[in-house]
């Protein structure tokens, strides 16, 4: 299995590494930014005093405003981020429609980090298939959105520290939007299933809005910087990072987009939950899973744990891509 995970990881030849970047300018617009004074501050202190800002005003951090330029053509939704970064065709969020015979009913899916623009559009057509509508959302800096010197969504993960934080809350912030159209289609129960990276960002979604009452992960972790210090799809960012900052440093540089600090305003949205991992996964490492499923536990959520005897990139292979799909579909169609 390892063999097969590091065969399909490496196909890929198209990975950079990035130089080193505390990426302090990307903080400027955030809603703490004139909270947080650097006062001589050296950057990794401004950018933990930055991270604890986040934490004790994540509503205010992860707050949206519905946009007024929904724009739907054949299947095609476009719409402005209430992110506008320096690059104008991430500035425009994509997500394509697969409408279902109850409007009332709409899922959410949110793809993995590089994926291609037609990736889990299959799952979305399983969804719509058993009768609920699906709105499969391109994440920043992916596919459409892509920056025109990128071959793959570095942007969204790299060794840039600020970039980072900013691309997640970007992320977030268009999922709500998301939710906001889907509402103005008539849904009344509203689903999210993130996969990998969009399970990181369907987490902190979910955690600061009520709206998404049933959530599948698929893929699940605790924090941010661990996945990305251990993981083998983040070797080259993990190398952009070293002799910069280390594991426990990087943990609290982006201690705010982990999904570990939310779990107390996740349980307050009383969420149905399904927690998906592979037992071989050697991106989510199979002990950072664990850790996430006993916070589970601590905190009493209402939920369901699924382990598969594959890896992170074998899960999207036959024959556990379909076994996969069953259990995403069935759990969330079940409790929607």
């Amino acid at each position: 299995m390892s063999q097969w995970e590091e065969r399909l990881c490496f196909a890929a030849t198209n990975r950079v590494v990035r130089p080193f970047e505390w990426g302090l300018d990307w903080s400027q617009r955030w809603p703490i930014a004139d909270r947080v004074h650097q006062n001589g501050d050296s950057p990794v202190e401004y950018l933990k005093k930055i991270n604890r800002a986040v934490i004790e005003h994540s509503d205010d951090f992860f707050r949206h405003r519905t946009p007024n330029d929904y724009h739907l053509s054949g299947n095609l939704l476009r719409f402005s981020s209430c992110v506008q970064t320096r690059y104008p065709e991430n500035n425009v969020v994509h997500g394509q429609w697969f409408p279902g015979k109850n409007p009332k009913k709409a899922v959410l899916v949110l793809p993995h980090w590089n994926a291609p623009h037609d990736a889990h559009n299959a799952l979305a057509r399983g969804f719509q298939k058993f009768g609920a509508s699906a709105l499969r959302l391109s994440l920043p800096y992916h596919d459409y959105r892509m920056p025109a010197e990128l071959q793959r969504a570095d942007y969204a993960v790299s060794s840039n520290v600020g970039r980072t934080i900013d691309a997640t809350r970007q992320a977030v912030l268009d999922i709500r939007c998301a939710a906001d159209w889907l509402e103005s289609q008539g849904a009344e129960k509203i689903a999210i299933v993130g996969t990998s990276l969009g399970s990181c960002y369907a987490f902190l979604a979910s955690a600061h809005d009520s709206r998404f009452r049933v959530n599948a992960f698929n893929h699940c972790s605790t924090y941010f910087a661990d996945v990305v210090w251990t993981g083998l799809s983040t070797i080259h960012v993990k190398q952009g990072l070293e002799g910069q900052v280390d594991r426990e440093t990087l943990r609290a540089l982006w201690l705010a987009i982990s999904p570990t600090v939310y779990f107390d305003k996740f349980k307050a949205q009383k969420n149905k939950s399904l927690f998906l991992y592979a037992k071989y996964d050697t991106t989510f490492l199979p002990e950072l899973s664990k850790e996430t499923i006993k916070m589970c536990d601590e905190y009493g959520l209402d939920f369901k744990k699924v382990v598969l005897p594959c890896g992170h990139y074998t899960l999207g292979e036959s024959p556990f891509k379909f076994i996969d799909g069953y259990q995403l579909i069935s759990f969330v169609l079940k409790n929607l």
